[in-house]
């Protein structure tokens, strides 16, 4: 018997997404293993106020750390509050959601506690009384399988893999003693980029382009794609975009970028190198358009389409908006 900890992010005063699938995995984890779920929430003065509705999707108790040190992010004093809450329970399982401050503290909180890592988990699950795990390997190309030996498993799962499902349980709220705790170092400032937009990783639906656009001049095509697919769209782009200056390295999807595991994915004139193939391999529909009937993105792809991106792209957009004003 043993509880499950889960690490909930609470940015502009809500847990997103990727909090409420850590907590929902964890909600899962907990009953299997015959324990309880617990969620822990850091941040300033507030941060419970959001943190309690962790409860609504299993959380039966919730730790808050209230500091106006934490207004900003101070990887250090998160990860030493984290791990003193795993060495003060029986914890069979920590889960961090794999967003840029989850892939921070989850190394952190393992090494503190003397445990390896598993990051980009995609399934997790209960065998012969041990957690096993399977996360993307060599860019996508292979799938490992990993077996924890020892207590807890500290891993990091890639979003939109574990949908989050509401469940109410008790929520109870304790609040963590962050006294006596040092940083080495102190956030200064933190750059936001366009709050407006949805962020490329938690997006359900993801339209990204490559050099194939040939131009930042031509990027509202694809944002009226991304009007039109609705509010679970996002832009993202490709390396050689980013590197070009086109767009931001925000949007970046790939391997030195971000990991994106949507429900449906074009990708519109990119060729698909294998660093880009590794951050949206996992998207469960992939739709590739592309000029060149040869490029590699269409042998990963659901759907693929071989045309001028320039035509395809307005009919595309106008068929998606009067498919959805017929819904």
């Amino acid at each position: 018997m043993a509880d499950v900890l889960a690490y909930a992010e609470i940015r502009e005063g809500s847990a997103g997404r990727p909090s409420r699938e850590a907590v929902t995995l964890g909600r899962r984890l907990a009953d299997e293993l015959g324990g309880e779920a617990h969620a822990v929430a850091l941040g300033p003065t507030g941060t419970e106020e959001a943190a309690v509705r962790l409860g609504g999707f299993g959380a039966d108790r919730i730790f808050v750390g209230e500091s106006d040190a934490l207004a900003m992010c101070q990887p250090d004093v998160a990860a030493e509050a984290v791990a003193r809450v795993v060495e003060a329970g029986d914890y069979g399982a920590v889960i961090f959601a794999a967003t840029a401050q989850g892939r921070d503290l989850a190394p952190r909180v393992g090494a503190r506690l003397g445990r390896g890592v598993a990051s980009e988990v995609i399934d997790c699950r209960l065998e012969g009384g041990e957690i096993v795990v399977r996360r993307p390997m060599y860019a996508g190309k292979a799938i490992a399988t990993l077996r924890f030996g020892r207590s807890p498993a500290v891993m990091t799962i890639r979003a939109n893999v574990f949908a989050p499902v509401e469940q109410a349980a008790a929520g109870d709220v304790s609040t963590l003693d962050l006294g006596g705790i040092e940083s080495r170092v102190r956030t200064v400032a933190v750059e936001q980029g366009d709050r407006d937009r949805l962020d490329v990783s938690e997006a359900t639906i993801v339209v990204s382009g490559g050099r194939g656009m040939q131009g930042p001049e031509h990027w509202p095509l694809l944002e009226g794609l991304v009007e039109a697919l609705g509010e679970e769209a996002a832009l993202g782009a490709s390396r050689a975009v980013v590197d070009a200056g086109w767009r931001p390295h925000g949007e970046q999807v790939g391997q030195t970028g971000q990991t994106v595991s949507p429900n449906l994915y074009f990708a519109v004139g990119i060729s698909g190198a294998i660093q880009h193939l590794a951050g949206m391999r996992t998207a469960k529909v992939i739709v590739a358009i592309n000029r060149d009937a040869d490029a590699p993105i269409f042998g990963v792809a659901d759907y693929g389409l071989v045309g001028d991106v320039f035509e395809v792209l307005p009919a595309l957009t106008e068929a998606v908006r009067e498919a959805r004003q017929g819904d």
